[in-house]
């Protein structure tokens, strides 16, 4: 009876997280996608190419951290109750979560980060004098 409820726990964490992954990633890149048209000067096919690798280590990182922390162990003598399953599920998907939170808050950072540095570059070029020189 135990294994089956294991099982059974398996079947609701794995599309949850990966729903939540997925979903968390679409809303990052599609507005993280103007941001890289900033960082990359308007240069479309650069940023939205970058946008997208990112978006793939997204889904790389968060599932495979999901698959990582998988393992669902209930130690006692007694059969595992639903609401025992129920309470395992809630900690494992709420902890990830918190950890999907945490990542798309770092990823802002870096979105945030790179806007700033492209802007502080460009301010440089600007700032640059030019000196006339002329031949007397």
């Amino acid at each position: 009876m135990e294994n089956s409820k294991i099982i059974i726990g398996y079947l609701i964490y794995l599309p949850i997280v990966i729903v939540l992954t997925i979903y968390v990633s679409k809303m990052l890149f599609k507005n993280g996608k103007y941001f890289m048209l900033d960082i990359f000067k308007g240069k479309e096919d650069i940023a939205l190419a970058t946008n997208k690798l990112f978006e793939i280590g997204f889904y790389l990182i968060n599932i495979g951290w999901a698959l990582l922390i998988l393992k669902i162990t209930y130690y006692s003598s007694k059969a595992m109750s639903s609401q025992t399953l129920i309470e395992i599920l809630s900690k494992k998907i709420g902890g990830f979560s918190i950890y999907l939170g945490i990542m798309l808050f770092i990823n802002l950072f870096f979105f945030f980060r790179g806007r700033r540095k492209s802007r502080q570059a460009q301010k440089m070029v600007t700032k640059t004098p030019t000196y006339n020189v002329q031949n007397k």
